[in-house]
């Protein structure tokens, strides 16, 4: 039984891989695939193991002997479902394997903004501080999180990990309602809330009703100096409406871990403007990176196979 990992690179190089190579006979490792190298390296194979390598409907029916498909992520966008399915291809993901991670970096973007971090490393950097006529810098205005106000959209186990740190840290916490199905859900809606949110985070998946989600109008709605975070994906926010209302001090402070293309090949407006002198973070979807969270995806991913197998 031949299986085939076809970005392993994506995973890093301080992974064990033996949780799987214990499972089958033959594991062939590829740390990147390019779309024109897939058929060759799946040919005879009966396991495929992908992150982020697509797998499509043409690509599927050219293997044969394929049986099982493991998406080394929670997303499954990169697989053909209904091909699969039309095959009899089992698919097989991974979740919650990286809640402490996205947790703790999403508190960490939320501490960086509330200090203003990125505005006074400028300042120092400038020499500001050493021109000073006090002892300290405190041009710009921070924001104590105890005591304050965190909405979070999205109530699974990384909204609900963020939630207790923020708890940790005095702040009070509201979850708002699933956008789109407000009027099935006891919560509040999002657009009740934007007004009193000191600190808005983001755990919610892409779909089509959170496409946007935070826009012109919702950003209007929400208090000047309000906290906005996005660790779930690019296209949830509207990047540029958001930088808008952060260049208008409109907005607080903005960090995001995702953009809508990644990698960001043809660039993007908000790394352009971490050159500017704004309360805003850019980090490289690597949110959910520590070496606990992703062995764990190799751990769970075994799983699947020793399941799939017995």
């Amino acid at each position: 039984m031949k299986a085939v990992l076809l970005d392993a690179a994506s995973l890093g190089d301080d992974v064990d891989l033996t949780p799987i190579r214990a499972l089958v006979e033959n594991l062939d490792v590829h740390q990147l695939t390019s779309p024109e190298q897939t058929r060759e390296r799946l040919t005879g194979a009966t396991i495929a193991l992908t992150n982020k390598v697509v797998i499509d409907a043409e690509l599927i029916d050219a293997l044969p002997e394929l049986k099982l498909i493991c998406v080394l992520a929670t997303g499954t966008n990169n697989i053909d479902m209904a091909a699969a399915e039309r095959r009899g291809i089992v698919v097989r993901n991974v979740s919650a394997y990286g809640t402490a991670s996205v947790a703790q970096h999403t508190l960490m973007l939320m501490l960086a903004l509330a200090a203003r971090l990125p505005l006074y490393q400028n300042e120092v950097k400038a020499g500001a501080w050493q021109r000073s006529d006090i002892f300290c810098l405190l041009d710009q205005r921070t924001l104590q999180l105890a005591g304050k106000h965190l909405v979070i959209v999205g109530s699974g186990v990384l909204g609900t990990a963020v939630a207790r740190l923020g708890e940790a840290f005095g702040m009070g916490v509201t979850f708002s309602a699933r956008p789109g199905n407000e009027a099935n859900d006891s919560r509040p809606a999002l657009a009740s809330l934007l007004d009193t949110a000191d600190v808005l985070s983001l755990h919610c998946p892409l779909t089509d009703e959170t496409r946007g989600l935070i826009g012109s109008d919702a950003l209007a709605a929400m208090k000047p100096d309000a906290l906005l975070i996005n660790c779930a994906r690019g296209g949830i926010i509207d990047e540029a409406a958001a930088l808008a209302a952060l260049r208008d001090r409109r907005l607080g402070g903005l960090a995001v871990d995702s953009l809508p293309s990644e990698p960001p090949r043809e660039g993007h407006a908000l790394l352009d403007a971490l050159a500017e002198p704004l309360n805003l973070i850019v980090t490289p979807h690597n949110a959910w990176i520590t070496p606990e969270a992703r062995q764990r995806v190799v751990e769970l991913t075994a799983d699947n196979l020793r399941d799939w197998l017995a």
